[in-house]
């Protein structure tokens, strides 16, 4: 394996999506700082944004690092189309909502995250469905929801690495959760893939969470990652 122990390249950092969930804001910017030389796009879920509100946004940007707006939208379309405006207002460069609310409120959301990311001159964030979480042992809602987030005009879905070729047969990307290391803990994933072979089966990002946050060296675990991404891709 390649050794990136200094730091990844840019082709492999954009590619790399840590979740921060790993308490308060002064917490999650510490770990932010430490992982960055590997991952360059930070994820603010429920309990950072819970934490810290829209200042996570802000001061991860503030970091140099892209954020993924990792909030789940799921309401009635004007609602999910609101709150959408709202956080691409911040700048954020993903975020996704629930593919399970059908393809009218998914347009909802794309729209919104059009306008509130041109109220700030920015460009629009990448829109994803959520299809189905990797939690869930059964991925039969798959199909239906891929071609809702595709007949919405999203960017592309939140799938598992089982998943990852037929959303890219329907031309979208993916941003594939519960990636760990061969061997590694599954925690409370069912559907999970290691991060060569999921970059192998063409995903776009990987969400590496505890296998980096929870490790005793999360540097270390880090550069693991990014290297077998990099030599997933041939680089």
């Amino acid at each position: 394996m390649t050794d990136l122990s200094s730091g990844a390249p840019e082709s492999v950092r954009q590619r790399l999506v840590l979740p921060l969930d790993v308490g308060g804001l002064d917490a999650a910017l510490a770990m932010a700082r430490r992982v960055s030389p590997w991952f360059g796009v930070m994820k603010v879920g429920h309990e950072l944004y819970g934490e810290a509100g829209p200042r996570a946004f802000d001061a991860l940007h503030e970091l140099g690092c892209a954020v993924f707006c990792d909030l789940k939208l799921h309401d009635i379309p004007n609602t999910v189309e609101r709150a959408a405006a709202a956080h691409a207002r911040h700048g954020v460069e993903i975020m996704n909502a629930h593919a399970s609310g059908g393809v009218e409120m998914l347009r909802a959301f794309a729209a919104g995250a059009a306008a509130g990311a041109a109220a700030i001159g920015r460009p629009t964030p990448v829109t994803l469905g959520v299809t189905v979480l990797t939690s869930d042992p059964d991925a039969s809602a798959f199909d239906e929801r891929l071609g809702w987030t595709r007949d919405a005009g999203l960017d592309g879905v939140v799938c598992s690495a089982h998943e990852v070729e037929r959303a890219t047969a329907a031309g979208l990307r993916t941003l594939v959760p519960g990636i760990r290391l061969a061997g590694g803990d599954t925690h409370d994933q069912a559907r999970v893939g290691t991060p060569g072979a999921t970059i192998a089966r063409g995903a776009t990002w990987l969400v590496v969470g505890r296998a980096v946050t929870a490790a005793d060296d999360p540097e270390a675990a880090a550069a693991t990652v990014a290297g077998e991404v990099l030599d997933a891709l041939g680089a």
